[in-house]
């Protein structure tokens, strides 16, 4: 009975395992052209979701000048959704190394003003 048990708690933990593996797709990125953005902006319709990408040359404060699009990127809510997850798991792996990330340009100039 014992071996038994253990042969399932095995197979039990293969599937785990298998459930776990991460399937690689194979990728060609040979033509993908690489751009910074310090601007993002999401709007979207009840099937798509649009994230622009831009270059804010005045990061803090109000910009005075239009801030140009450079990339658009249109997507369902499904991709967007594995893309928030990626991006999340990216973001905490970040920030278990390197420490919390602050989003608020504000706190960020006090902190270094007291540095």
């Amino acid at each position: 009975m014992a071996m038994e048990d253990e042969n399932l708690e095995g197979e039990g933990q293969r599937g785990r395992q298998q459930a776990n593996q991460q399937i690689q797709v194979q990728v060609n990125d040979d033509g993908a052209m690489a751009c910074y953005a310090n601007f993002c902006r999401v709007t979207g319709s009840p099937e798509e979701l649009i994230v622009d990408f831009g270059l804010n040359p005045q990061p803090v404060g109000i910009p005075k000048d239009p801030i140009h699009v450079k990339q658009r990127v249109i997507m369902n809510f499904f991709t967007a959704k594995r893309l928030l997850a990626a991006l999340q798991m990216s973001v905490q792996r970040h920030e278990a190394v390197f420490g919390v990330l602050e989003t608020d340009i504000q706190k960020r100039l006090r902190i270094q003003q007291n540095a």
